[in-house]
């Protein structure tokens, strides 16, 4: 029997999937848990519906990530820090200081967590920022620490 899955099951698929089970398993075990229904014409008609405006949006909410990346590459993001002697930093530069200045300097919210600083930065310098936007869509950006006094 073909059932719709409503919901994740385990070892016979996902959420939406279209599977062949056993007309005892699909009648005694997933119907009443309410986690299938039958297949049928106009059932599988809403899925693929479904389907296809997910996947629609997905490839909407790419365009844009990519839009972004784009507008972003190899532009120069620049902090102004308090430091002392030698160009030392008191503390070090975060995600969240970086992702507030792509802000305010590109007008483009990024999330802390997508920002990936390779290496930790406790002194004046370029470094080279990582700004992930989408699953597989990112942008690398020069981070220009500068001292606070230099103006």
């Amino acid at each position: 029997m073909k059932v719709i899955l409503l919901q994740d099951v385990k070892d016979i698929g996902k959420k939406d999937d279209i599977v062949n089970v056993s007309d005892g398993y699909a009648r005694n075990f997933l119907f009443p848990r309410k986690w299938a229904m039958e297949a049928t014409e106009n059932a599988v008609k809403v899925v693929e519906r479904k389907r296809e405006a997910e996947r629609r949006k997905e490839a909407e909410a790419r365009a844009a990530a990519e839009e972004v990346a784009a507008k972003l590459k190899n532009k120069v993001v620049v902090l102004k820090v308090k430091c002392g002697d030698k160009g030392r930093l008191y503390g070090s530069v975060t995600a969240q200081e970086v992702a507030d200045a792509i802000k305010t300097g590109y007008d483009v919210e990024v999330d802390k967590r997508k920002v990936e600083i390779k290496e930790a930065v406790r002194q004046l310098g370029d470094y080279e920022v990582n700004v992930r936007l989408y699953p597989n869509v990112s942008s690398k950006m020069i981070l220009r620490v500068k001292n606070i006094q230099e103006g």
